[in-house]
């Protein structure tokens, strides 16, 4: 009986520990990203994305059915993408929708459906068949899925306004951006939360533009 007892106790332990450190990964990760798409440049800024992506690479190898990972893994590559620019741009794309793809497989709600978030930002934003997979509609239907999910959120509301705004629904864009200044802090990602409402405010102020000619 003891010897189950410990078996138990054990195996509880080494869970917490597990789930410890891949909450420290998560937090250390995303805290990289927040410097590297906001405080970096240029070519600094590509070697630095290109690292990190390295690193989360190597977490999805090490944790093949951890979706966080794949999420933070395509949301690097499509960061990255956005960085690079011109032809590389496109292939980083496509390794971002695959790494998306595959946390969405693994469990949808992960991250309150940042993967819907960042997959449906990828289809408006990679230019459509026949150079790459963009999609408005496919994009649309994501977006709404992880606003499903998260309706409160800041990422969730600020994608789902920008692609509005990308469409020509300036008052609806505006609506959700508004929202998206609504959403709680996070108080793990301070840098993120910080510069993600500056891009909604700018979001805002071209939105009024738009609707005041």
């Amino acid at each position: 009986m003891k010897s189950l007892v410990y078996a138990a106790i054990t195996s509880a332990l080494l869970l917490t520990s597990h789930s410890v450190m891949a909450q420290s990964k998560l937090l250390d990760i995303q805290h990289r990203w927040a410097e590297v798409n906001y405080t970096l440049t240029d070519d600094a800024q590509e070697d630095a994305f290109e690292s990190l992506a390295k690193e989360a690479q190597a977490w999805v190898d090490a944790e093949p059915n951890n979706a966080e990972a794949y999420i933070w893994l395509g949301i690097i590559k499509s960061t990255e993408a956005g960085a690079v620019g011109g032809l590389g741009a496109l292939g980083l794309a496509k390794e971002a929708k695959a790494s998306l793809e595959k946390a969405l497989a693994i469990d949808p709600n992960a991250l309150s459906g940042s993967a819907y978030a960042s997959l449906g930002t990828l289809y408006y934003k990679v230019p459509g068949w026949p150079f790459g997979f963009g999609d408005d509609d496919e994009a649309e239907k994501l977006l709404k899925k992880a606003l499903e999910i998260n309706p409160k959120g800041i990422d969730s509301n600020y994608f789902y306004a920008d692609y509005l705004y990308e469409q020509g629904q300036y008052k609806r864009a505006l609506g959700f951006a508004e929202q998206a200044l609504l959403a709680d802090a996070r108080p793990d990602r301070p840098l993120a939360d910080a510069k993600r409402r500056d891009e909604v405010q700018a979001l805002i102020k071209k939105a009024n533009r738009k609707l005041n000619k």
